[in-house]
């Protein structure tokens, strides 16, 4: 991936977490925003805008598939590549997450 795709995908994961950090924080920056929930909170609300943005596409793409004139394929596509990467990204953090689990654990003390 070259550093000009790199920056644009840092620059809309920054948009969709001022996004998603707004309704939340009305108003304050995002590190205040993580700071007053915690880690495990931001990890429960992360999980659950993932599970939405799954569901989001799942039902876009039933409503497709019945015939349905108010969706269109690009919706379609478009929802279902959100919702893909934003499951490579959870998978991402836990995989993360584990290894530095079993880092701290092989720690000598």
């Amino acid at each position: 991936m070259s550093t000009p795709a790199i920056q644009t995908a840092v620059a809309q994961l920054q948009s969709m977490a001022s996004q998603a950090a707004g309704g939340a924080a009305k108003g304050q920056n995002l590190s205040a925003a993580v700071g007053q929930g915690g880690f495990a909170s931001e990890l429960q609300s992360s999980i659950q805008r993932i599970n939405r943005l799954q569901q989001a596409s799942s039902a876009k793409t039933a409503a497709f598939q019945s015939g349905d004139p108010n969706v269109s394929l690009n919706d379609v596509m478009v929802d279902a590549q959100k919702a893909s990467l934003a499951f490579q990204m959870g998978v991402q953090v836990r995989n993360r997450l584990v290894t530095a689990y079993k880092d701290v654990m092989n720690m000598q003390v």
